[in-house]
């Protein structure tokens, strides 16, 4: 089991008031919403994470909860069977696709909102604006690379199936759980919460959500990548010596 982000004071105070039956008053932006922690360090024993997502509205209504990766270009490999030799024999680039996606509702996205709320907002995977570039492929092969695409980022878990639930406390308070897998990317994500109302969004806010390498993975990794001749050069002396060290134990035994 992946260990959970602990609760920060803020959640605790919301558990606090569900506990006693307390309404927390609404402002007057109709939604407030905010995260059990703004920062998940991936450290050397990183094995996934869970966050709170959890808030207060004025009022009866929908919520609906998109947390969004960092934007990077996504390369899809296309294999074939080559003189029975399974290799890639094609590949497409798709230019800023999240690399993490994430939605919850109060109920099924379909009943909600209509359609163009739902397509201008991007609810639900299915509406995400991915697309294969239009010299490389259309039609039929165009959407074949985008279903393709999309069913590796649901088998690494970094786009979710069907969307999570939210889960109403009573009137006014609501939460969500977040699960980041074990492989999420590391960058600057955004969750977004919107309240709806007659398949109308009336609030909507945006609360930032830091993910990132800490300790000595970090800065092996920042090394690697600002100096990529210099690690290649130790990573090789490294492999020489290990090697070396393994012959003299052998022949001393």
């Amino acid at each position: 089991m992946s260990p959970a982000v602990r609760p920060s004071a803020r959640a605790l105070v919301v558990c606090l008031l569900v506990a006693v039956g307390v309404t927390v008053p609404a402002r007057a932006t109709g939604l407030v919403a905010d995260l059990s922690s703004h920062l998940v360090a991936i450290t050397s024993g990183f094995a996934g994470a869970d966050v709170l997502l959890f808030g207060a509205v004025d009022g009866p209504g929908d919520v609906v909860v998109v947390v969004r990766g960092p934007e990077r270009d996504q390369p899809v490999l296309r294999k074939s069977n080559v003189a029975g030799i399974w290799m890639n024999t094609a590949r497409m680039t798709f230019e800023r696709v999240p690399s993490f996606y994430y939605v919850a509702a109060t109920r099924p996205l379909e009943e909600i909102a209509g359609e163009p709320v739902l397509r201008a907002n991007q609810f639900g995977v299915e509406r995400l604006p991915i697309a294969a570039p239009a010299a490389r492929a259309g039609g039929r092969a165009a959407e074949e690379w985008r279903a393709a695409l999309i069913r590796n980022k649901r088998r690494e878990g970094l786009y979710v199936g069907e969307p999570r639930h939210v889960t109403l406390l009573g009137q006014r308070l609501f939460r969500a759980s977040v699960h980041l897998p074990a492989n999420v990317p590391t960058g600057l994500y955004r969750a977004e919460t919107y309240l709806l109302r007659d398949g109308q969004i009336v609030s909507a806010q945006t609360t930032p959500l830091s993910i990132s390498k800490l300790g000595l993975e970090a800065d092996l990794y920042a090394f690697a990548h600002e100096r990529p001749a210099a690690y290649g050069v130790i990573a090789v002396l490294a492999a020489l010596v290990a090697g070396w060290l393994a012959h003299l134990a052998f022949r001393r035994s």
